[in-house]
């Protein structure tokens, strides 16, 4: 079906000012893109997927005999396609075809311990369930309020919603608190996947709750709980902890413990 291909895609081109403005707004090099046109070259996956996801059609409609895919195309209302949409949504798409397929490993449940950014000598026990979603992999985060006390049996928390890409080795995770959309926290994760990854370590930035809202950098880790945890049983430990609460155990007191500010800079040691 290849051989349909080149017409197709000429058809395609057609509706822009020329084959330079495709190729510019595709970032495919123009001698490559000639060859996809004369039929000489067929676009390995990545570049295929790039060029049916500008077009707004599919791999299998695009390699379709040339009659067809003119029907089909023009019976069909137009969806939107990265010549369209937002500059903002763009930089998402392009980080999530840029995003390792590793994070695949990594989806599952998670305790995150970090030092509290308003209570010195705290340290916040939250639960974080990662997910795959329409092509992307998202996470929610449940926060225990930092004005909760270690002992309450009715720890208030905060919903955070937000997406994770892995990109050079590193886990990057973005999200927002979803009721007063008030802040924004970023966390970087420095995974192996030659080990089971029972515990991630890394940096997370956010701002204090208090009415100052000063930006902070606290040391994070993520101890696994597995694909499948129990919610009630994971949840008892999300609240707030004394950095010397006997349930917090060595290694994970270590974790924490090793950062300093090196020359100005925030580092994990």
């Amino acid at each position: 079906m290849r051989q349909y291909f080149p017409t197709n895609l000429k058809h395609l081109c057609s509706h822009y000012r020329s084959i330079s403005d495709v190729c510019h707004r595709l970032k495919i090099h123009r001698g490559q893109f000639n060859k996809y046109l004369a039929g000489t070259s067929f676009p390995a996956s990545f570049n295929l997927k790039r060029i049916c996801d500008f077009f707004g059609v599919e791999a299998h409609e695009v390699t379709s005999p040339t009659d067809q895919f003119l029907q089909l195309i023009s019976s069909r209302t137009p969806r939107p396609t990265l010549s369209m949409i937002t500059a903002p949504q763009r930089a998402v798409e392009h980080l999530r075809q840029h995003s390792s397929s590793q994070l695949q490993g990594l989806i599952g449940h998670y305790h995150e311990y970090a030092y509290s950014m308003s209570h010195q000598g705290r340290i916040l026990c939250s639960l974080v369930s990662v997910k795959e979603l329409d092509g992307h992999f998202v996470y929610e985060r449940i926060e225990p309020s930092e004005s909760s006390s270690s002992g309450s049996d009715r720890t208030s928390c905060h919903r955070y919603e937000g997406v994770a890409y892995y990109l050079g080795d590193r886990l990057f995770l973005i999200d927002y608190e979803s009721l007063a959309t008030s802040e924004i926290n970023q966390t970087i994760l420095i995974p192996s996947f030659k080990t089971k990854n029972a515990r991630l370590n890394g940096l997370k930035m956010g701002v204090t709750a208090c009415d100052h809202r000063v930006p902070v950098c606290s040391r994070v880790v993520w101890s696994s709980l597995g694909a499948k945890a129990n919610g009630q049983d994971a949840f008892r430990k999300v609240r707030e902890y004394r950095d010397d609460d006997q349930e917090l155990d060595s290694d994970l007191k270590a974790r924490l413990e090793k950062a300093q500010v090196i020359d100005g800079v925030f580092r994990i040691i």
